[in-house]
């Protein structure tokens, strides 16, 4: 398999399926599979009440949240499993709209590591939030 394949409709159920599992990311915080493909995911979260902070300010917390699951989903679908082992994150601003978007995307990956950028949009494309997420291949 390559970047370049693109994974069907049934992948993508199959993927929803499987990191259901991940209970934190999928329901606490609510975090969706919108697309994937080989070292590739796009998910995204509605942004609710429960995601603000005391300013009314959406959390970091939850924008590294569904950063971390958009890693995971692109590091561990039908691929050995990887946890990650460092990350940083960057956050750039405060999202508009009521939608938040991330991008994993595979920069290098190594025998015993890998190391991906996630890019965290709002919905109308402002990026809010960068992370730099290096896994460990188990």
């Amino acid at each position: 398999m390559t970047e370049e394949i693109i994974m069907t409709a049934e992948d993508l159920e199959e993927a929803r399926k499987f990191f259901a599992g991940d209970k934190f990311a999928t329901v606490a915080d609510g975090a969706v599979i919108d697309e994937i493909k080989y070292k590739y995911a796009k998910c995204s979260l509605e942004i609710k009440d429960v995601h603000r902070n005391a300013l009314g300010a959406v959390m970091g917390g939850a924008m590294y949240t569904l950063a971390d699951f958009c890693f995971a989903v692109a590091s561990n679908y039908k691929q050995n499993p990887t946890v990650t082992v460092v990350s940083q994150i960057s956050y750039l601003g405060q999202p508009k709209g009521d939608k938040l978007i991330a991008e994993s995307r595979l920069i290098k990956d190594g025998r015993k590591n890998c190391f991906y950028e996630v890019n965290v949009t709002d919905e109308g494309g402002k990026p809010v939030a960068v992370v730099s997420m290096t896994g460990a291949h188990l």
